[in-house]
């Protein structure tokens, strides 16, 4: 494994990291962002749709610039626009509305450009590696939103401004990863001319990535449910106190990061497609215990499963897509990632809806079902051999860059 390899892993690494800290600052602070501004009430899921449909345009818009510009050129300056307009969510005053929505706008469309190409050079890393690494990447993500989340209970501990709060992280995150971003790796795609078999490559990228969209929409219904409404399904339903109703997303968010850890040493010796079925029973088992919980301990165990189950479907929902069209995996990520942002449209507005038409134990076993669907389709995620470790594991690159196709 060249050093190459090496640095274009960390360096990745590092910009996975960032995005998760910069994500989790801005969720987390939702409400001091809504006090800031005086945003009512009606207007606010405006402003929170706003963003990951802006997000989905990014991540289209990507999809075109990759056949012009190299993915590692879109990360290096999508990353640090993401940084500047979090900091500008921050620097508005009361009634400044203008800047808000100038601020979230630039930040949704930089996040689909920067998750996207992201992906695109953890695909290709990964191809080049011949071995699982996905899941290693989305881990540091997790890190990322780990701090990102307890740097914002400081900000709100001791009644920081925002842009106090968010001021030192982007001082020294921007920095740091425009520097990392001199070693990022650029793998080419695989010649397997797949799509050519099944008919024209656009009608091939609808009908073979499908069953991964639906998967990807599946999981983010599922992450965000957990994200907007176990604090309140813990306080409201199960009769925790306050205190305690903060405790899941905390438990959830490790449990992710625990998971997604372990998750390539499980890929490497079982294949993607076990993973993943065994991540989609262990979720729905998730889903099942929250909702029949009595209490709050047993609906803290269920949030637990949820990590453990949930963490390992989005990467490997990347790496089945860079299998399944190696001639052209930028072009499939970036359709793919959209739907990421499909999925954090429904959850939260679904979950709510079905909890005041029905109950809130009833709707946890929604994304329960939809998660379970994921297990039709996990022969989607096998498509291409990949039970790398065991005796299966592929021959490594030497060199990787302009010159190289990347296997």
């Amino acid at each position: 494994m060249t050093d190459v390899l090496r640095r274009g892993r960390a360096s990745l690494a590092f910009g996975f990291f960032a995005q998760g800290v910069a994500f989790a600052l801005l969720v987390t602070r939702i409400p001091a962002i809504q006090d800031r501004y005086g945003v009512s009430d009606a207007l606010l899921p405006v402003f929170l749709a706003a963003v990951p449909i802006l997000a989905g345009v990014g991540s289209v818009t990507t999809e075109q610039l990759v056949k012009r510009i190299r993915p590692s050129r879109l990360l290096r300056w999508s990353q640090p626009v993401v940084l500047l307009a979090l900091l500008g969510v921050g620097a508005g005053g009361h009634g400044e509305v203008t800047v808000l929505a100038v601020a979230l706008g630039v930040f949704g469309l930089a996040v689909g450009v920067l998750d996207a190409s992201m992906n695109m050079l953890g695909v290709s890393l990964q191809r080049s590696y011949g071995r699982s690494i996905m899941l290693g990447f989305h881990a540091v993500y997790s890190l990322g939103g780990i701090l990102g989340a307890s740097l914002a209970w400081a900000g709100a501990h001791w009644d920081l401004a925002l842009w106090v709060s968010y001021l030192p992280v982007v001082a020294v995150l921007l920095p740091a990863a425009l520097a990392g971003s001199r070693w990022y790796v650029d793998g080419e795609p695989a010649p397997a001319p797949v799509a050519e078999e099944h008919g024209e490559r656009g009608s091939v990228v609808f009908k073979l990535l499908l069953p991964l969209c639906l998967v990807m929409t599946f999981a983010y219904i599922g992450d965000s449910t957990v994200s907007n409404w176990s604090a309140k399904y813990l306080k409201d339903v199960l009769g925790s106190s306050e205190q305690l109703a903060t405790v899941p997303y905390n438990v959830y968010m490790v449990t992710t990061l625990v998971g997604r850890s372990l998750g390539d040493l499980g890929v490497r010796r079982f294949g993607a497609a076990a993973v993943v079925r065994l991540g989609a029973l262990v979720a729905a088992g998730g889903f099942a215990v929250v909702a029949v919980a009595p209490g709050a301990w047993i609906g803290m165990l269920g949030f637990t499963l949820l990590g453990l189950g949930l963490c390992v479907l989005v990467p490997q929902t990347f790496a089945a897509a860079g299998r399944l069209f190696p001639h052209a995996s930028d072009a499939a990520i970036a359709r793919l990632n959209i739907f990421n942002y499909v999925g954090f449209l429904i959850g939260s507005p679904l979950v709510g809806a079905l909890g005041d038409a029905w109950s809130y134990r009833g709707a946890m076993l929604v994304p329960m079902v939809l998660v379970l669907v994921t297990l039709g389709y996990a022969r989607s995620f096998a498509a291409q051999p990949d039970r790398y470790g065991g005796g299966h594991e592929r021959p490594r690159t030497a060199d990787v860059g302009r010159g190289s196709n990347g296997l």
